[in-house]
């Protein structure tokens, strides 16, 4: 009998992440929903499974390298394995590049970078010991071109993601790991629509070749075949899903 997939989602309470936890579970995986919104997280999981039997909401502060080990944890304990990691969580705050202030360049580097070292460390440790494991990061095209916006530490810190996808895909790789990103562009979400202004928006649209805005559940599905268990020859890679923002 086919044990059934496991999977943590960071940020997973709302937004791609909420949609990504959406789509595997759809998928038949037992999703972990993992986000410091914990009541957030608790109201997705009992939307996807009352019982809690195939979805559960942990706690998680991404920032805290603690946080990863005692979700590891929580998940061994529930379903007695982990296959794949979707390190989804990101935090911005557009502000003028002369403007930034350290705080708020630590804030954002600490929760879209730092979160990405310790999911890498300590889940990647993990699926190294098993001898198989799959690791999504999401990046963005901010972290390719510099972004336009988003503010300058959101983009540096994507750029870092996609970077450290590179070192772990690398060092992982002989153990059975692959490690790999998915850089969306614009997407069609609830937040984009709520904070950037119709016309700023509008303009951003006619910059997309494809004229739209992105899929968050396209997205998903791109995760859920890097995250397939014959994926094993996607290593390293940065998938670009931008509408045609950003070729090469």
């Amino acid at each position: 009998m086919m044990k059934t997939r496991v999977v943590l989602v960071t940020g997973a309470a709302r937004g791609l992440g909420a949609a990504i936890a959406r789509r595997f579970h759809d998928a038949g995986y037992c999703v972990a929903i993992g986000d410091i919104a914990f009541d957030a997280a608790q109201e997705l999981a009992r939307d996807l499974s009352p019982d809690g039997a195939s979805a559960i909401p942990l706690a998680l502060d991404v920032t805290q390298k603690a946080d990863f080990e005692s979700a590891r944890d929580a998940m061994l304990a529930a379903w007695q394995h982990v296959d794949v990691l979707i390190n989804n969580t990101g935090a911005s705050k557009v502000v003028p590049v002369m403007d930034i202030t350290a705080e708020q360049f630590d804030q954002v580097i600490q929760v879209n970078l730092r979160s990405v070292l310790f999911g890498c460390q300590v889940f990647g440790q993990y699926f190294a010991d098993a001898g198989i494991g799959r690791i999504v990061n999401i990046a963005s095209l901010a972290g390719q071109n510099g972004g336009s916006a988003t503010g300058a530490h959101y983009a540096a810190s994507k750029g870092g993601v996609i970077t450290l996808t590179k070192v772990f895909a690398r060092d992982l790789a002989s153990r059975g790991v692959t490690v790999n990103a998915i850089s969306p562009g614009p997407m069609d979400l609830p937040i984009v629509h709520e904070s950037v202004p119709a016309d700023k928006l509008n303009a951003v649209i006619q910059s997309i070749p494809v004229g739209r805005l992105g899929s968050a559940d396209y997205i998903a599905d791109a995760a859920i075949m890097l995250a397939a268990e014959n994926a094993y020859f996607a290593n390293g890679a940065c998938w670009d899903i931008n509408g045609g923002l950003f070729m090469r």
